[in-house]
């Protein structure tokens, strides 16, 4: 894809998922569009080998946006990073087409090895097509995002995440499978299962049925103690007394 395509698709990726934006011009002014460029050179670069002048060119980059795209990451098309700030991509990561990150996102590696001992390994994720990222989302370790899949805003995610599911959490865990619509058709960060409230719920209604349960048999324990008083005072055994001798 040429630069005057690759800048089109840029604008055309801003305009189609940001409902902020009100005229292309104002595509020139985002953090995303300008990281991007920057990324494109840069990548082009560290393919070729010119492994100083793509960093060099996405330090720049970093300077400018707030974001760190390494120039090893390999992106697809469609690529969105909406606000932008903090939002950190590694080496090795690579993305699918028109995946969705907001600001804050680690896309990071996991390993106890040090240095020279992690090159040429892929120590990032493999993210796949349709994927919404939500903001302040840490995702580390070499595994695999599944298609049309979520991840909550917050979120830790350090296992596979499987096709079509929606992941929230500390750590991240799958609360759905199987979304019914593609991430960047809706841009929703918000209507996600809670599965910590949904425990909690749970929690409250086993505790109620709990404490009813024990009201029951303190009034069963009143009721026999009163049995047992009045068969004192009569001089009869308490009724539960007799019924077991007759059995």
């Amino acid at each position: 894809m040429g630069i005057i395509k690759n800048l089109k698709e840029e604008v055309r990726i801003i305009k189609e998922r940001d409902p902020a934006i009100h005229s292309s011009m104002e595509v020139l002014l985002y953090p995303s569009f300008k990281v991007m460029i920057h990324y494109r050179l840069a990548h082009k670069l560290y393919v070729s080998g010119h492994y100083f002048w793509a960093r060099y060119i996405s330090q720049r980059g970093v300077r400018k946006t707030g974001i760190e795209i390494h120039p090893g990451a390999q992106i697809g098309k469609g690529f969105f990073i909406d606000h932008g700030n903090g939002v950190i991509i590694g080496e090795t990561t690579i993305i699918g087409d028109n995946v969705t990150l907001y600001q804050g996102v680690t896309l990071g590696a996991l390993s106890t090895r040090k240095g020279q001992q992690l090159a040429n390994v892929k120590r990032h994720l493999t993210i796949g097509n349709n994927v919404m990222i939500s903001a302040g989302a840490k995702v580390l370790g070499s595994f695999t995002i599944g298609d049309n899949s979520k991840i909550g805003a917050g979120s830790v995610v350090l296992s596979e995440v499987p096709p079509g599911s929606t992941v929230v959490g500390v750590p991240g865990r799958v609360v759905k499978r199987n979304n019914a619509s593609l991430p960047q058709e809706t841009m929703n960060q918000t209507d996600l299962p809670d599965p910590v409230r949904e425990d909690i719920t749970v929690l409250q209604r086993e505790n109620s049925e709990l404490t009813n349960r024990v009201l029951e048999m303190e009034d069963e324990l009143k009721q026999l103690r009163r049995l047992v008083v009045m068969s004192a005072e009569t001089g009869e055994q308490p009724q539960s007394a007799e019924n077991d001798k007759t059995v």
